[in-house]
């Protein structure tokens, strides 16, 4: 009988789809930048405020850009929630010594760059809403400059930042649920719970077929979407109850429901939804905000954070951790390696925007300040990566 074959290298699969998502996802982001500070910025402003549906209450249409914020990103933080169980199950999370190091690291990286906002909005005009912004790690982007630093960097140190990453969007997931939802309202949140039982119970009974995981997932959006937490927390409750196993007995295999769809959607997120979040929320006018706004406390709190925050919170924890026998340093990399990661991690771009979303509505000074904070920690981050990679063979 042969062996139920293994998933084709999960993991570098995932790396290489990150990876060049990354270039379209930077692509994305410049175009709207360029068309919101030309003389296309009505036409871009009146695309992405374009009424579509009527899906609201008050009977009132929901634009391009709320469909994609509340409805599309769902779909991310589905994938999200995947690639999370995948990794937990039979991943480069599977095992406790596995986790320790970018767990300890995804932690330090979102509590220190958290800390570095609160301190910078202590002062008159600052707002601490945002605190939640800056703790967020692109992974897309990440990867995708880790891929074009090529064999400067060595493999231990992708699948460390790979890791973190994925800590750090499960973090993220939990910052957006406890502190960025609105008023909950409880007849939604029951009709979530019971889809959600629902989706647990054919888990119990080995459903193997997907559609019927993705006709529950589509009704537990439209709940949560009305229960107050956002919606995009339904992708990530989804993804909990879609098996990982076809049957109890059988070993991870791409037949089963979660590879089968995790691999369904990887090319939609990777290809559509991220770059069409990143090209309907990054079209900053630059030159209409002016660079005062830029000095407000809160833009300062999300450029020091990922900029300053990120670095000291991910280095200072691996150091900690591999300094008193925790962790171990990733095989062949160096500390300057590990402080160039560290920097890099401060790229939080796409979770960033989405928080910033969330906390600002209606301040383009925010978005500035992510990309601006994003962009600095990406060219600093693979400068000294760069340079560490010279001085080792």
């Amino acid at each position: 009988m042969t062996p139920t074959p293994r998933p084709r290298s999960a993991l570098r699969q995932f790396m290489q789809n990150e990876a060049s998502a990354g270039v379209i996802l930077a692509a994305a982001a410049l175009i709207a930048l360029i068309a919101a500070n030309t003389p296309l910025s009505k036409l871009y402003i009146d695309l992405i405020n374009l009424p579509l549906s009527v899906w609201r209450a008050g009977n009132t249409p929901a634009r391009l850009v709320e469909w994609v914020n509340d409805g599309l990103m769902a779909l991310f933080f589905l994938l999200i929630g995947l690639e999370i169980k995948r990794e937990l199950y039979d991943g480069q999370l599977a095992t406790w010594p596995r986790r320790m190091l970018p767990g300890l690291a995804a932690i330090g990286g979102m509590v220190v760059p958290g800390l570095v906002y609160l301190t910078a909005n202590l002062f008159p005009g600052g707002d601490l809403r945002g605190w939640g912004i800056p703790t967020a790690t692109d992974v897309a982007f990440a990867l995708g400059i880790l891929t074009l630093l090529g064999p400067r960097v060595p493999v231990s140190l992708k699948v460390f930042v790979t890791a973190l990453a994925i800590l750090d969007d499960l973090g993220a997931i939990v910052v957006i649920a406890l502190f960025y939802s609105k008023g909950l309202h409880l007849t939604a949140l029951a009709g979530a719970g019971l889809v959600l039982f629902m989706m647990l119970v054919i888990n119990r009974l080995h459903v193997v077929k997907v559609w019927p995981y993705v006709v529950l997932a589509a009704i537990l959006w439209w709940f949560v979407y009305k229960s107050g937490i956002h919606a995009s927390m339904a992708g990530v409750a989804a993804a909990a109850m879609i098996p990982v196993r076809r049957t109890p007995t059988q070993p991870l295999s791409e037949r089963s429901p979660l590879h089968r769809l995790e691999n369904g959607l990887q090319g939609w997120v990777a290809y559509g939804v991220l770059p069409l979040f990143a090209f309907v929320n990054a079209g900053v006018p630059v030159t209409a905000i002016g660079w005062q706004p830029l000095a407000a406390p809160t833009s300062i709190g999300v450029v020091l954070g990922l900029l300053i925050g990120k670095q000291i919170g991910v280095f200072g924890v691996c150091w900690l951790a591999v300094r008193f026998g925790l962790a171990e340093k990733p095989a062949g990399a160096s500390w300057a390696q590990i402080h160039g990661v560290a920097v890099l991690c401060g790229v939080g771009f796409t979770m960033s925007l989405f928080i910033g979303v969330l906390a600002f509505p209606h301040e383009d000074a925010v978005k500035s300040a992510v990309i601006l904070g994003s962009a600095l920690a990406g060219v600093l981050g693979a400068g000294l990566l760069y340079l560490a990679g010279r001085r080792r063979p």
